[in-house]
């Protein structure tokens, strides 16, 4: 009886149907990591905890890494799918334009604001969710910093539809010194609010 606990206890215990790789299942409910059989009173148990250490160890992986002032962020509604991001209640990042025309981009949705200087009329384009597929509840900040006229408008009409109080509701226009910013409302649908015209 000594001799089969010792073994038991160095994983020496072999018997029928619980060789290597037969007696893991039972799985955790959050996570699926893999658990030795409980009805199971006889077990390979280092293979068992390499089996299991093993699993941890990968649904973990993407929490290592980053770096000083870092924060961890969802990737995706997938479970444990993160990455490493500058901590996001930080100054604004100013991501100054001077070309006639500029497309946001996924970064200008987190605390940018996109400054359109430029002397002759300009274009904001707001693109479709095939191409840049913004959350819902995102905010893209547009400051019109040269002698021209910014109008904010989406790259394919047709998709993507713009709404506000200006002129013209679909293609507002922001006047020099001025600021708006356009919000996600719903799927390729954008309202702007602010100093338009």
């Amino acid at each position: 009886m000594v001799k089969r606990v010792a073994d038991f206890r160095l994983g020496k215990c072999h018997n029928s149907g619980l060789e290597k790789g037969n007696n893991m299942a039972n799985p955790t409910t959050n996570f699926g990591w893999v658990m030795p059989i409980s009805t199971n009173l006889v077990t390979n148990l280092p293979a068992d905890f390499a089996v299991f250490g093993q699993a941890v160890d990968t649904s973990m992986a993407e929490l290592k890494g980053g770096t000083t002032g870092q924060v961890l962020s969802k990737t995706s509604n997938t479970d444990m799918d993160f990455t490493w991001i500058a901590q996001d209640d930080a100054s604004l990042t100013i991501n100054a334009q001077t070309g006639a025309s500029y497309t946001a981009v996924l970064a200008d949705g987190t605390n940018t604001l996109v400054t359109m200087d430029n002397a002759s009329p300009n274009t904001f384009n707001i693109p479709t969710d095939a191409s840049v597929n913004f959350d819902i509840g995102t905010v893209l900040n547009i400051y019109m910093k040269g002698a021209g006229v910014t109008t904010i408008t989406a790259t394919t009409p047709g998709t993507t539809t713009v709404v506000s109080a200006g002129a013209t509701i679909g293609s507002p226009v922001l006047a020099r010194y001025k600021i708006a910013s356009a919000i996600k409302l719903a799927a390729n649908s954008w309202t702007v609010i602010g100093g338009i015209a």
